[in-house]
């Protein structure tokens, strides 16, 4: 059996082009929305979870996160989750990815985003 990781990216709020702080940043945080484009998966590992309990799950596991302006994945947590296991190894693989940065009038920006990842049984 292997996982395969999907990645969607949506707005954590209804696609309203706001600026606000996010306490863990110093930098302006986005929602996205017209005038800002999303950032772009540049790197992506894939979870590595081991059914060792014979265990087989099929589904996603939803995590949001911001973008910083610099490609980096900041504090990612599980919005809709499978599995204590799988929703972390989600979270950890999350951790490892780069994106190509979203843009705002040119501009490299930090974005709130949510990533859907698949587990497909194959």
């Amino acid at each position: 059996m292997t996982w395969q990781a999907l990645l969607i990216c949506f707005c954590a709020a209804c696609l309203v082009p706001a600026q606000s702080p996010d306490p863990s940043s110093e930098e302006p945080v986005y929602d996205l929305g017209p005038g800002v484009t999303p950032p772009r998966v540049i790197k992506q590992v894939n979870p590595h979870y081991a059914t060792n309990h014979g265990v087989r799950a099929v589904g996603s596991v939803i995590i949001a996160l911001v973008v910083s302006s610099k490609g980096i994945p900041k504090d990612p947590r599980v919005v809709k989750g499978l599995d204590k296991d799988l929703d972390e190894s989600a979270v950890k693989a999350v951790k490892e990815w780069l994106f190509a940065p979203a843009q705002k009038d040119g501009k490299a920006v930090a974005v709130r985003v949510s990533v859907q990842i698949e587990f497909h049984e194959m």
